[in-house]
């Protein structure tokens, strides 16, 4: 498994904007301060950004959000214009503003390869460098309280019928326009209105029609609109499922459960002599489109990405919610990942790029699952013997290939094609381990 960092391709390449000096040579001095990080430029407003990002081809932007000329979003605007030109770029926005609208602008195509942060704690630990780090590959940094912000519903307030308190309410908990239109048999137009008026009259409600309140409230509509046309959800910035365990049972940081589970462990074959080889802007490009893939193939059979680290996915089935047909889902999940990345290494050949060819492992069983961390990172883990389990079956797999413990064999409820494989002794195993090895997909 590779860890995020310089590799053998020297330090990461770190483009920085701010048009503020002071800010800018503070974060300049922070990020240099690292070996595996290099400043290779800085810009104070869009154009110089743009061009200077061109010129010099990082791995990674470091923006604010406002800067001349405007002092609006040229900081967003900017970072997906050098997205654009170059897809395998990493960006990390620095903001003072504590508002969940920003972020999900920022997201809006997308959370690979993004993220963001508070300027007034880019200097406790090492927030930053690990934000740089972690977008370097294509995942993604939220800073604690805007995904804090994200989660927390609206709060209905007075002055509402009660049909109209009920539909805000379903707005708050996460449901979209058209799951709401499809719940109640009526076309999403004529909830969006219904959804749009209820909204000005809270307005009118608060502080007397304050023109702040008003604002903020078609800033939190608008919001929802835009994540439902864009597919911009929560569960795309934190494993799915657990913003809606997040929002339904508000557990506390520590607070731990046993699950029965699949756990699906996946590694790219010889990931570091193709990264000894490969541009690291080209490397982390692949790296974006093959997460996507896994990510569609995860979530296409209701897993739960958990995390990307390096080359390596890990995804849960059956948790955080439970799923009795687990084992089978994360089968499904696995034969689709192999597929979707068959049909990505066929156009890489074509365009003269190394494919990927996966290994996989899954194991089931028993696991505990919480919520870890503190008030300033928080992530959502699994421990226990099945999740080594998955990491051990994983490295037995050869490119192509998904090797199943027994216990997952026999909790199948749909027939697989695989072959038994002999007892393996595995690290942190006295005792033999019995598997079977699905027969292999094209790589």
């Amino acid at each position: 498994m590779e860890e995020n960092g310089s590799g053998s391709h020297g330090p990461i390449r770190v483009f920085l904007a701010d048009d503020n000096l002071i800010v800018r040579e503070g974060v300049r001095a922070l990020i240099n301060a690292r070996k595996d990080l290099d400043v290779v430029g800085v810009a104070a407003d869009y154009d110089e950004l743009v061009s200077g990002a061109e010129a010099t081809r990082p791995q990674v932007l470091v923006t604010d959000i406002r800067m001349p000329p405007t002092f609006t979003r040229e900081g967003i605007d900017a970072a997906r214009e050098v997205r654009k030109r170059h897809p395998g770029t990493g960006v990390v926005v620095l903001s003072q503003y504590e508002d969940p609208e920003y972020a999900i602008s920022l997201l809006a195509e997308g959370s690979s390869g993004y993220g963001y942060l508070l300027k007034d704690r880019v200097a406790e630990g090492s927030q930053l460098v690990d934000a740089i780090r972690t977008v370097a590959t294509g995942g993604t940094a939220l800073d604690p309280s805007i995904v804090a912000a994200l989660v927390d519903p609206v709060v209905p307030q007075g002055g509402l019928a009660p049909a109209e308190e009920e539909l805000l309410g379903m707005v708050a908990a996460g449901k979209t326009i058209k799951a709401i239109a499809a719940a109640r048999r009526v076309p999403p137009e004529t909830v969006a209105k219904e959804v749009d008026a209820v909204f000005v009259k809270l307005a009118e409600d608060v502080s007397s029609g304050s023109g702040s309140a008003l604002q903020r409230l078609r800033q939190l509509h608008q919001a929802i609109v835009d994540r439902e046309e864009q597919g911009e959800t929560l569960s795309r910035l934190l494993p799915s499922g657990l913003a809606e365990k997040l929002r339904l049972e508000r557990p506390d940081i520590g607070e731990t459960e046993r699950v029965v589970v699949t756990v699906l462990m996946s590694d790219i074959r010889s990931y570091s002599t193709i990264a000894e080889h490969a541009d690291p802007s080209q490397l982390a490009g692949q790296l974006n489109t093959h997460r996507a893939a896994m990510n569609q193939a995860i979530l296409g059979q209701s897993g739960t990405v958990m995390q990307f680290v390096g080359d390596a996915v890990m995804a849960v089935f059956g948790a955080p919610f439970p799923q009795t047909d687990h084992a089978d889902r994360a089968v499904a999940a696995a034969l689709d990942m192999h597929a979707l990345q068959a049909e990505i290494n066929s156009r890489w050949r074509a365009a003269d790029l190394p494919p990927f060819g996966l290994g996989l492992g899954l194991s089931t069983g028993e696991a505990a699952a919480a919520l870890l961390g503190s008030a300033e990172r928080l992530e959502y883990t699994l421990v226990g013997d099945t999740v080594n389990m998955s990491q051990r079956l994983q490295q037995l797999a050869d490119p192509g290939e998904t090797v199943l413990s027994e216990a997952t064999f026999k909790a199948l409820r749909t027939q697989v094609q695989a072959s038994a494989l002999e007892a393996q002794r595995v690290k942190g195993r006295d005792t033999p381990v019995y598997a079977y090895k699905i027969d292999k997909v094209g790589e």
